[in-house]
């Protein structure tokens, strides 16, 4: 037994890692050859659509990451490659994996390729020693929140402003890259049962019928407003904050100034994430209440 994970856990997350992959129709492998990691450069790159000037990683980075002991996949249907996840350990000395980067390529997003790389990345994870990943998301993205925080049971524990500084990419523009970061305990109740196919879910409302939300969408399409005055808060994102920053930059770059002013604010004042529902909102317990 490592970090209290028996042989069972590990056993049993290679097998919902497997189940994940077969559903998605592809196969994910470890990669380290300095072939394969241009691949998953290349590939990247056409995800972000940064071009050779400016990619989210390279392949030689790719290849110190991998010959020192972290983690590097790519999801293949056949010879094609269409996912790649990377991370490396945290402090304490590999008492958590954190994970950098994953991406899927957009024809294969409906397959649950992504859900798949994180289920392999929790085995391989397990069986390296480590009882958590940690990676951040941008809160904006609202199919990134239902996965992160539902689908996969994760744990929202700090937002961080701006927390890269500008990107030069297509996807991220010239966006303030404000994050969540998020903790995944791989062997506790809720995220044993999220990978076997039953997520966290939050239904707000109706647990708390009292609460308020405090941030929504009004009719044009922007941010409205109110004070978080109740015990649990509810906020909202658009449904589609990407295709936004493409259509109408400025009303983007709203919901990011109001999104960190409502829900920073939330968490800077101890308040915490406790799930994200089916209609795009963030469910937030105030703890000063």
């Amino acid at each position: 037994m490592r970090s209290g994970i028996t042989s069972g856990v590990r056993s049993a997350a290679w097998h919902a890692a497997d189940t994940a992959a077969t559903s998605a129709g592809v196969r994910i492998e470890v990669l380290d050859t300095i072939e394969d990691l241009e691949a998953v450069r290349r590939l990247y790159e056409s995800i972000w659509r940064t071009g050779a000037t400016n990619p989210p990683v390279t392949a030689d980075m790719l290849r110190a990451l991998a010959k020192a002991g972290n983690y590097v996949s790519g999801a293949y249907i056949g010879e094609e490659l269409i996912g790649a996840c990377f991370g490396f350990f945290s402090a304490p000395v590999r008492d958590a994996l954190h994970s950098h980067i994953a991406g899927v390529v957009g024809h294969s997003r409906a397959r649950h390729v992504g859900f798949a790389l994180k289920l392999h990345q929790r085995a391989w994870t397990l069986d390296a020693g480590a009882a958590a990943i940690t990676w951040t998301y941008d809160p904006l993205i609202r199919r990134n929140a239902w996965f992160n925080l539902g689908k996969l049971a994760a744990d929202a524990v700090e937002y961080l402003p701006d927390f890269y500084g500008p990107m030069d990419d297509d996807i991220n523009r010239s966006d303030p890259t404000d994050r969540i970061l998020v903790h995944w305990p791989l062997a506790t109740p809720a995220v044993i049962d999220a990978c076997s196919g039953r997520p966290r879910e939050d239904t707000g409302t109706e647990l708390d019928p009292d609460s308020i939300t405090a941030l929504e969408e009004s009719a044009s399409g922007g941010p409205i407003v109110r004070a978080p005055v109740t015990p649990v808060v509810l906020v909202g994102v658009p449904a589609d904050i990407e295709e936004l920053r493409e259509r109408d930059p400025a009303c983007a770059a709203e919901w990011r100034t109001a999104l960190r002013e409502v829900l920073g604010d939330l968490l800077g004042a101890g308040g915490s994430i406790r799930g994200f529902d089916r209609a795009g909102r963030y469910v937030v317990e105030r703890n000063d209440w």
